[in-house]
């Protein structure tokens, strides 16, 4: 897992994007991200298509839903 903390790449502001999780700096939901995913695209069409959100942003939010995921596991 990369040493970068989730919520450096990662916020959530009432007043943008209607309070939605967005990646930092930008205005693109995180849910975005995996419905884009869903849909059959791959990591860099989404980085192509939302040129403000970072490979290290979506590395790190991967890595923390992994991380999500095996802690529920091993509950």
């Amino acid at each position: 897992m990369q040493n970068i903390d989730f919520f450096e790449v990662i916020e959530r502001d009432p007043t943008k994007v209607s309070g939605a999780w967005v990646f930092r700096g930008t205005r693109v939901p995180v849910a975005a991200f995996f419905e884009n995913l869903k849909d059959g695209a791959s990591i860099d069409q989404f980085l192509e298509w939302f040129p403000g959100v970072t490979r290290a942003q979506v590395e790190v939010l991967l890595d923390r839903a992994l991380a999500s995921l095996t802690q529920m596991v091993e509950a």
